[in-house]
């Protein structure tokens, strides 16, 4: 069996071009990685954990509370197959449409192949965590891993917790550590309050994403959080986990203030430095990428035709541009599929929200860059590159002794990004502590793949597809 669509991420952009095209008709293959739908914005509660009021955890409850009774209309109508804990590792053309592969359950080592028409790429973004002293001690974690943890498993990630980086996820995962009777000591943000004002104008063009930061300032004044605002960790301290982290002020330009340094005690410190587009599967279908997202014209389709793309992967906009973003893919794939006219009217409405949503995520972005100098405070033992335990003392030497001059020849010299996360992890820290352009690096897998899998059959991988239709 053949899908019309297969939609690789079951995300706002994801649920909002499946449902908006299986309700025009279109038959929609949705692919996904975790057991629910949701993506991570709407991340759900394991349900064996039998969780009271899930909806404490969430905010815009509502909307997916609709997303998911749309997607159980369309699954019981037989519009939508969704594959849940279907692990994407690669997508290819083949005549007359695309096969996506995939490994099956939590073992990831029974392969499956999905075969459609078209594709949408909903494949999301992942956290950037710049390096400083100490920040590979246990305790250390991504902020959104700590509101994963929070969101899916109902556990904190310790008793006493520091929050700190940079970007507007902070908020939320302040407030919900706090909320579930972590004491959490300290916001920290590296961004410069004046940055605010000089995107007043654009800012205030979204009034409601103003009423939800000021909602979750009054939830940190309630549990006495104290904010830092342009402050930075510059380092971590502990023996066998973390016991404490040094924040220090920062000047004009994004350099440590001298003398301003603090010491506070804590067991966990959340950090994150903003969001980077998962781009590998669009990377090997030979999609353009502008920059480091996906490009796509203004019915969300990439320059590969067949694919589309929406959410993150093309650029970090948050929920609501997301679920933008999918509908009007959704309305575009189904136009061509039936070769109906959208309803211009709904497509203009649309694309104004789009419109307006990428500018002022725009301008998100540039109040919240990572502060300018932050290398200055990466001591030459400081890990890396974490899965080949690269220090930054080897990055600078490629680039000062050998004369390394991009990403590529300092990861042949080092070894940083050869490990198991492929430089995701690790790619902006060493483009930065190298002095290099940030490039976006082609990889031929989205995800690792037993070698069994690699040497399957193709009839054998036209089996397991039979078997899971």
């Amino acid at each position: 069996m053949r899908s019309d669509l297969a939609v690789i991420g079951a995300g706002p952009a994801g649920l909002a071009a499946s449902l908006t095209a299986a309700a025009r008709g279109v038959r929609v293959t949705l692919v996904d990685a975790a057991p629910e739908a949701g993506g991570q914005f709407y991340r759900q509660t394991a349900a064996g954990l039998r969780a009271r009021r899930p909806e404490t955890l969430h905010h815009q409850w509502r909307t997916w509370l609709r997303l998911r009774e749309g997607l159980d209309g369309h699954i019981a109508a037989g519009r939508i197959n969704h594959l849940a804990d279907h692990h994407v590792w690669s997508a290819e053309r083949e005549s007359g449409g695309f096969t996506v592969h995939a490994l099956l359950g939590p073992e990831q080592e029974q392969p499956v192949a999905v075969r459609a028409e078209a594709v949408l790429l909903a494949t999301g973004g992942y956290e950037k965590v710049l390096p400083f002293p100490g920040w590979t001690l246990p305790g250390v974690v991504t902020a959104g891993g700590a509101q994963a943890m929070l969101k899916g498993s109902l556990v904190v990630p310790g008793r006493r917790a520091v929050v700190a980086g940079t970007g507007p996820l902070l908020l939320p995962v302040a407030a919900g550590l706090a909320a579930a009777g972590v004491t959490v000591a300290a916001l920290v943000e590296s961004a410069d309050p004046r940055a605010f004002a000089r995107h007043a104008g654009t800012l205030a063009a979204q009034p409601d994403k103003a009423v939800e930061a000021a909602l979750y300032a009054a939830r940190l004044l309630r549990h006495r959080v104290r904010i830092l605002a342009h402050h930075a960790v510059v380092e971590a301290h502990g023996t066998d986990r973390l016991e404490a982290v040094t924040v220090a002020a920062l000047d004009t330009d994004g350099r440590v203030r001298s003398g301003s340094g603090r010491r506070i005690p804590c067991d966990t410190l959340a950090v994150g430095h903003g969001m980077l587009p998962h781009t590998d599967l669009a990377e090997t279908l030979g999609c353009r990428l502008d920059g480091v997202n996906v490009h796509v014209d203004d019915e969300q389709r990439t320059d590969v035709p067949g694919v589309w793309a929406a959410g993150e992967a093309t650029g970090i906009g948050g929920a609501a541009l997301a679920l933008a973003e999918g509908h009007i893919a959704g309305r575009s794939i189904a136009a061509r599929r039936t070769g109906s006219a959208p309803d211009p009217r709904e497509w203009e409405r649309a694309a104004r929200s789009r419109a307006a949503l990428r500018r002022f995520f725009d301008a998100v972005d540039n109040v919240y860059a990572p502060p300018g100098h932050w290398t200055d405070q990466v001591t030459d033992d400081t890990v890396v590159c974490r899965c080949e335990e690269v220090p930054a003392r080897a990055v600078r030497a490629a680039v000062e002794e050998l004369g390394a001059g991009d990403l590529r020849t300092v990861k042949l010299l080092t070894r940083a990004g050869m490990g198991w996360c492929q430089g995701r992890m690790c790619g902006p820290a060493v483009a930065g502590i190298a002095g290099c352009a940030e490039t976006v690096t082609r990889r031929p897998f989205a995800r690792p793949v037993p070698l069994g899998v690699l040497a399957r059959e193709p009839e054998q991988d036209h089996q397991h597809e039979e078997d899971h239709q």
